[in-house]
């Protein structure tokens, strides 16, 4: 998408998050290319996004069936050095 950069100062929130999207996003001044606004790091697609919750719940699971409790988790803090 190209927009004029007057026309950006407005809608930057919204430019923004459709560059969170993946959408690329070129402003011009008279026409000409000046700069892109892209996104640092993609957002991840809905089906990667469940996967990764998928993965992080597994891990969890793990954790809890090994018997590794809360209870006990920050005793290190109190132990004699």
């Amino acid at each position: 998408m190209q927009l004029v950069i007057a026309d950006a100062k407005t809608r930057l929130a919204n430019l923004i998050r459709r560059a969170e999207a993946g959408e690329e996003i070129v402003l011009t001044r008279r026409q000409q290319a000046v700069a892109c606004l892209v996104a640092v790091k993609p957002r991840p697609s809905p089906e990667r996004q469940s996967d990764i919750i998928a993965e992080v719940r597994a891990r969890a699971a793990a954790k809890v069936s090994a018997g590794t409790g809360s209870a006990h988790a920050q005793d290190f803090l109190y132990q004699p050095r």
